[in-house]
């Protein structure tokens, strides 16, 4: 679940909605892209600011089930990704909603199940995504 989270699918989707999906592809993954270039500055400048120990290397005898992609923990990226892409989905696509928004919170589950975040990196991260997002969407008045 975690791997899903990784940011090629939601690259994936976004290019075939922008191609194959006339009323709201295009619009859905220029903001898409406008809530990433947000969200993505943000998230880097607040990892390395707070530069808080991933719970790997905090505790020990306390292993990680994978290798993770950086040092810190906070706020968890994949988090952020998932609930921008989350949110963008439920608002183009309503019927989407819950389906989105769990997938979200499964794969900020699966990052503290694995050892490489705690969960106030998620909920964190679940925030960052939530307001990058909205953001992007107020820009393009959408909502």
């Amino acid at each position: 679940m975690s791997r899903f989270g990784d940011g090629g699918f939601y690259l994936l989707l976004g290019i075939s909605l922008a191609l194959f999906e006339a009323e709201d592809g295009q619009r859905f993954f220029l903001t898409g892209l406008t809530a990433f270039a947000i969200e993505l500055p943000l998230y880097l400048v607040l990892k390395n600011l707070i530069k808080r120990d991933r719970p790997c290397d905090r505790f020990d005898h306390f292993d990680a089930f994978i290798v993770p992609s950086d040092k810190f923990s906070f706020p968890s990226g994949h988090a952020a990704a998932a609930f921008v892409f989350a949110t963008l989905i439920s608002h183009f696509y309503p019927s989407l909603s819950y389906l989105s928004f769990g997938l979200a919170a499964m794969i900020g589950s699966a990052r503290v199940m694995l050892g490489v975040h705690y969960p106030t990196d998620i909920v964190a991260g679940a925030v960052l995504g939530l307001a990058s997002a909205t953001v992007a969407l107020n820009l393009y008045g959408v909502i």
